[in-house]
């Protein structure tokens, strides 16, 4: 799709949103792995494992068009977001787990996002994709290069001038915030005349993998023993997903707009989604660990 949506706004849209990543981090969030190694395991199996078998299952149970079960599973094999680490923050998580989680998965995703989508257009052959090739494996690196040399450039900065960087950690995400709203904008009004369709096909599936997703994210820690800062922090970098992604090799490599539709609905519900989970988590910890504060 030779469009300036597919070729100039999106790549540059993700290039915004992952230089602000990259503003967020330092070394120290990579080599943070060995000192917390049970609970970044912990997400990254609830993460690239279990989630996108979860999905399946719903897409499933839902009977999705192929290219919106395509696109649901292209959605749950992107990594988290940016936004996880801000909701983990407003909701007492471990934002430093969160951080390196987002780094970590943002490796690992460069191999295991090809495999799953891959395996959904073989198993839903839709008449999609570039010369009914897939996502091809060259296609995916050139757009983890947007992912990867922003984050990079974001921690340069930082290792150069951090303040400058906590100075434009804030404005950064909300340009981030604006410039993802006009993706999802743009990718629905692209898909105008089949929009209501889509989202009531595909809403109420995007809803239940949202919910799912963060519960997953919180409870499966739990029940490993993991602290509820940390059971936390996975909820929200399980669950808040980075649609960006997903719509950037939806449009951009696989010339599809109808397989960015699950990940822009799911961009849009997931922020009250995870506000209310993080409420309700909240509530819980205080309910069972803490008195209620003094007036």
């Amino acid at each position: 799709m030779d469009t300036p949506l597919a070729t100039v706004f999106l790549p540059l849209a993700l290039a915004v949103i992952m230089f602000g990543l990259g503003l967020s981090l330092t070394l120290d969030d990579f080599r943070r792995v060995r000192r917390h190694p049970r609970a970044v395991v912990v997400a990254m199996v609830c993460q690239l494992l279990l989630l996108p078998v979860v999905c399946l299952g719903l897409v499933l149970a839902f009977g999705l068009s192929p290219v919106l079960a395509v696109g649901m599973l292209l959605l749950a094999a992107s990594p988290g977001g940016t936004t996880a680490n801000l909701f983990s923050h407003l909701f007492g998580g471990d934002v430093a787990l969160n951080v390196t989680l987002t780094a970590v998965n943002a490796v690992l995703a460069i191999v295991t996002l090809p495999i799953i989508t891959n395996f959904a257009l073989w198993y839903f052959e839709p008449d999609i994709g570039p010369d009914g090739m897939g996502l091809q494996f060259g296609k995916v690196l050139q757009v983890f290069a947007l992912v990867i040399v922003p984050v990079a450039i974001g921690l340069a900065v930082r290792s150069r001038s951090e303040a400058f960087a906590r100075r434009m950690d804030r404005p950064v995400r909300q340009l981030s915030v604006v410039v993802l709203v006009a993706v999802i904008i743009g990718a629905l009004v692209a898909e105008r005349e089949n929009i209501v369709g889509y989202l009531l096909d595909v809403g109420p599936a995007a809803l239940a993998f949202c919910v799912a997703s963060l519960t997953i994210g919180y409870f499966a820690p739990r029940l490993l023993k993991l602290d509820k800062p940390q059971s936390i922090a996975c909820s929200m970098e399980i669950g808040v997903h980075n649609s960006a992604v997903a719509m950037t090799l939806a449009i951009s490599v696989l010339g599809s707009v109808g397989l960015a539709v699950p990940a822009a609905v799911y961009g849009v519900l997931m922020y009250p989604v995870a506000a209310l989970a993080g409420v309700l988590m909240t509530r819980g910890s205080r309910t069972a660990e803490e008195p209620a504060p003094a007036v």
